[in-house]
């Protein structure tokens, strides 16, 4: 069953962490607390399962394998809901503020206190679909108008979604690169409020609000768990996902958090470059990864702030392995229970596996018979024809 994934073509360079301040400062206790107080007053807050892989932490020589599934998040279907209605939120609130001259709360806002202002507002954000919709959720919940901007290839599925939710879906001629350009251009140009998930020069607060919103998902991980686990698997994309999660769990574990593993796709290694850069490093995206929510050729410069202090290793792994690592969640092909989930949810996973069945690599990652793994699931099924088409090619 495994036989791919141990003659998969994978890169992998270690890192020496060195913890800085900027793990704990870039992202503080106060703010994952206040987005922690928000997001779960929210109607239809609930804390998403981790599933308890045996059959594969056995198949592996390992402890434990968990599995964290974002899929049934707010009905939204993955981790950035958390992230990218909070953003707005706050982001909103400082835009009242700057306006009426005095700090505006979120209860205000809530209460309806200046429905008619917010409504004049536009929200606009760049995506590959997930943060998009957590954004046009937000615009929606909080009673702002929404422009979302797409690259060539997010599926139909996934910008009917949004529409759905009350934006307006714009589709870019380029990459996901290039959807940003775009978004930022345009906010300069309308007054529009730009809500993403990555952060450049001079744009720091948004990026910082969304990553907050994610550190609930930690912290649900640190209430769940008796024990840290020895290692966790986080997919790259911008980096705001890891940055998030590797800081918070060294806040509530301290010397005792994980191990820190970045995964990334060979088609979108944007991390692992700057990783052997040695600062933020952009790649052009040649050809788009299956897992379309992993293919940013840019890094978030906020998130570089913490990752560079702080992951274990870098990683990236082929495309050829995406496809089966769905179906064999969604099979159970590993003796565990039966688990649907999108394409960019197996990055941590495929990362585990080659990282376990590689006798050079297990050596390199410290993978033994007492380890005890994380992989943040992060997404369910977000496009239902995209994930048809991966179980109906079995192998």
């Amino acid at each position: 069953m495994l036989k791919q994934y141990e003659t998969a073509k994978t890169d992998f360079g270690a890192a020496q962490p060195r913890f800085g301040s900027e793990v704990i400062e870039t992202l503080s206790r106060t703010s994952f607390d206040e987005a922690e107080a928000e997001i779960t007053a929210w109607e239809g807050y609930k804390p998403t399962p981790i599933f308890h892989l045996t059959g594969l932490a056995d198949i592996l020589g390992l402890k434990a394998v968990y599995y964290k599934h974002e899929g049934p998040r707010f009905g939204l279907g993955s981790f950035k809901a958390l992230g990218g209605a909070y953003a707005v939120l706050r982001s909103i609130q400082r835009e009242l503020s700057d306006a009426e001259g005095r700090k505006i709360t979120v209860e205000e806002i809530r209460n309806g206190h200046f429905a008619s202002q917010i409504s004049e507002m536009t929200i606009i954000s760049a995506t590959d679909g997930n943060h998009g919709r957590s954004v046009a959720w937000g615009a929606q919940r909080f009673g702002a108008k929404c422009r979302i901007y797409i690259h060539a290839e997010v599926s139909a599925f996934r910008a009917e979604a949004m529409q759905k939710l009350g934006a307006e879906v714009i589709r870019v001629n380029g990459d996901y690169d290039a959807t940003v350009a775009q978004t930022r251009g345009d906010a300069e140009k309308f007054g529009w409020i730009i809500v993403s998930d990555t952060s450049w020069p001079g744009y720091r607060l948004a990026p910082l609000d969304v990553m907050a919103g994610y550190g609930v998902m930690a912290r649900e991980i640190v209430r769940e768990l008796s024990e840290p686990p020895t290692h966790v698997f986080l997919q790259g994309g911008v980096g705001g996902l890891a940055a998030s999660v590797i800081a918070a769990f060294h806040q509530e574990w301290g010397k005792v958090a994980p191990r820190n593993i970045v995964v990334e796709p060979e088609l979108a290694p944007c991390l692992f470059a700057s990783a052997k850069a040695g600062a933020p490093t952009s790649v052009k995206i040649e050809a788009e990864t299956l897992m379309a929510g992993l293919s940013c050729g840019e890094p978030s410069q906020i998130a570089w702030e913490i990752l560079e202090k702080s992951v274990h290793g870098f990683m990236t792994i082929p495309e050829t392995l995406v496809a089966p690592a769905v179906r064999m969640l969604a099979n159970g092909q590993s003796g565990d229970c039966r688990i649907e989930v999108g394409e960019s949810a197996v990055a941590g996973l495929i990362g585990l596996i080659c990282g376990a069945t590689s006798p050079s690599l297990r050596d390199e990652m410290k993978l033994g018979s007492e380890s005890r793994a994380m992989i943040i699931g992060s997404e369910g099924i977000t496009d239902p024809s995209l994930f048809r088409a991966i179980m109906a090619d079995q192998d």
